[in-house]
């Protein structure tokens, strides 16, 4: 038995491979094309591992996926694979409606090929999991009430609006097809391997390096962190459990503004590594920017179906889990220096010098 995880070498994905491989013994055919986000240095651990087959390679190769597929037989894909970063969908949208939507429907109509030519078992216990996010939603007021799995889709970015499309591609192939389909939608994920253009990594390394944090706005957008660890072990609950056709929201009810987030990092560094960079406190690096286009105000999971029907919840609270990463990150800083390269610099160059 084997399953095929689709974008393994990214953050999310990575931390899913590592975890799969430490509390079981079924193989792992992993897909990623590499792009700037996928990085062989997140399963340096597992490099001689038999367990795991890596595959350099595009999801939109439909001819190289189906050969993975009929060669491996997996009984199951878990598709991580996604450009998922807001400020560079702004920048250039079409890598992302080419990767999150033709991407998708080239795994789908593979995974359709691949699950009609089964029998008897191995048909029924077939699954395809799609990780999505709960940018798909839009936006909250202060006082709504979280996102359900039935709320309407609002995307505002670029990037929500691939991962909206890419959803309803999903749910489209289960209902028109009956693939055995299976969706999440998860809230700001933390942890480590965390690539450092999102907002906690990015706070650390330039805290570390003595740079300003530049925080959007006046900093009180609001969202929910879900330790990535808690949303890998989501996932599986998903797989070993989850309903063909059903959607579930994946949270870690840590609803908190940006700005907490940022203070809360400079505390952790300041006990745990203080006086780099020359500062009394790390908040004195904190840095107000003028904001992003169509930035949204605030996201919220209603984890509780999960909880109800699959007896899932995150084991990690806020403080546990990004006490953690803080450690993680500082002790991992070789990591984090290969990672920022001057096309990385380029990109912050791009994003941030004309705010």
């Amino acid at each position: 038995m084997t399953i095929l995880v689709t974008g393994g070498a990214g953050f999310i994905g990575g931390n899913f491979v590592l975890d799969w491989l430490r509390d079981c013994d079924e193989p792992v055919l992993n897909l990623d094309a590499l792009t700037y986000a996928g990085n062989l240095e997140n399963l340096a651990s597992i490099k001689d591992d038999p367990r795991h087959c890596f595959v350099r390679g595009d999801i939109c190769d439909r001819a190289l996926v189906d050969s993975l597929l009929a060669t491996h037989q997996p009984r199951a894909i878990v598709h991580f694979a996604a450009e998922s970063h807001v400020d560079r969908s702004i920048h250039g949208p079409g890598e992302f409606m080419r990767t999150n939507v033709t991407g998708t429907f080239t795994l789908l109509e593979a995974a359709r090929a691949h699950w009609n030519a089964l029998e008897g078992s191995a048909k029924t216990g077939f699954r395809f999991h799609h990780v999505s996010t709960d940018e798909v939603y839009g936006s909250l007021k202060p006082n709504d009430p979280p996102f359900t799995e039935t709320h309407p889709y609002e995307p505002n970015s670029p990037y929500s609006a691939s991962k909206a499309a890419s959803d309803h591609l999903v749910r489209a192939w289960h209902h028109t097809y009956g693939l055995p389909v299976t969706t999440s939608n998860c809230s700001n994920n933390y942890g480590p391997y965390h690539f450092p253009e999102k907002l906690i990594p990015l706070m650390i390394a330039n805290a570390l390096a003595g740079k300003p944090l530049p925080v959007y706005g006046d900093g009180m957008q609001v969202r929910d962190w879900l330790y990535v660890g808690d949303h890998c072990s989501a996932i599986r609950t998903i797989l070993a459990k989850g309903v063909p056709g059903e959607v579930y929201n994946v949270g870690g009810w840590n609803e908190m503004p940006n700005i907490e987030i940022v203070n809360t990092l400079c505390a952790l560094l300041d006990d745990l590594a203080p006086g780099v960079g020359g500062k009394a406190s790390y908040r004195e690096l904190i840095t107000y920017v003028a904001d992003r286009p169509g930035h949204d105000r605030r996201y919220a999971i209603d984890a509780r179906k999960i909880e109800r029907e699959l007896g899932w919840r995150p084991a990690e609270t806020f403080e546990t889990g990004i006490r953690k990463t803080v450690e993680w990150y500082l002790a991992n800083q070789s990591w984090v220096g290969n990672i920022l390269s001057g096309s990385y610099r380029e990109w912050l160059e791009k994003n941030y010098a004309s705010r």
